[in-house]
């Protein structure tokens, strides 16, 4: 995913209701995947993150404990940690990314049911956007029953701008999608909302232009569990919320300062 830097995005405000008559807009809902649409603390993260460990230990020779902190220091500081190894060591993306995301994942898999029928109740169209990896990705929607319904997909290997990887909360690359999907500028045909998990890429996304709901499941810890603020449009425990939230995001507008 190539994009042209654009002008800095000006600051939105909250979400207020549509005063006039009128049809409301269109929504685009772009979908978080780990701990959004399923339940990945509750296995999947413990074997990604053992894996991701073991790689670093064997690719840079350290003690388990220093691959360890490297690994998380590199999360939280780039978005993913395959960037920072990239980037300061030269590690190839696609080597990581396979190896790290290789075990059963329909059997560490864990979702609510009838996901596929809340496919069919948000009848707009879906996007997966998330900072994994393709296969892996496509694995869990099939696990989850979501696949048929949603199409268009950004995983981590389409991050790119420039040649170089930019995953969540890269506020150039949410800007990079909405001009993709042709969501961007001041009257684009329909409004975009992403739903995730963690409150940083909410506040980038809507820097960018997105309206947002933070998924704030009680059993996620760390600092994956931001609290969100003023960025953050709705506050929900599970995407089987989201049909009744959308009727209120449909009578809304995003004014801009």
């Amino acid at each position: 995913m190539r994009a042209p830097p654009g002008p800095a995005p000006r600051r939105t405000r909250r979400l207020r209701p549509v005063a006039a008559a009128g049809r409301p807009p269109a929504l685009v809902w772009f979908f978080d995947l780990d701990d959004t649409l399923h339940d990945a603390s509750f296995a999947m993260f413990d074997a990604i993150d053992a894996r991701m460990t073991a790689f670093v230990q064997r690719q840079l020779a350290l003690e388990r404990p220093a691959a360890d902190a490297l690994r998380r220091h590199y999360w939280l500081r780039y978005g993913a940690t395959f960037v920072g190894l990239v980037r300061n060591h030269r590690i190839d993306a696609h080597q990581f990314l396979r190896e790290t995301h290789d075990f059963d994942v329909p059997a560490l898999l864990r979702a609510e049911r009838g996901l596929a029928h809340l496919g069919r109740r948000l009848h707009e169209r879906k996007v997966l956007l998330t900072n994994a990896p393709r296969q892996y990705a496509a694995q869990v929607l099939h696990g989850i029953g979501l696949h048929r319904h949603i199409a268009t997909r950004y995983a981590v290997e389409n991050m790119r701008i420039h040649g170089h990887y930019r995953p969540k909360p890269s506020g150039s690359m949410f800007r990079a999608v909405l001009a993709r999907e042709g969501l961007h500028g001041r009257s684009p045909a329909a409004r975009p909302v992403l739903v995730d998990d963690n409150a940083a890429n909410l506040k980038a996304a809507r820097a960018a232009g997105f309206a947002t709901v933070l998924i704030d499941r009680p059993s996620g810890t760390g600092p994956r569990r931001l609290a969100g603020g003023a960025f953050v449009d709705a506050r929900i425990r599970s995407v089987k919320r989201l049909p009744a939230l959308a009727a209120r995001l449909r009578r809304a507008v995003i004014l801009r300062a």
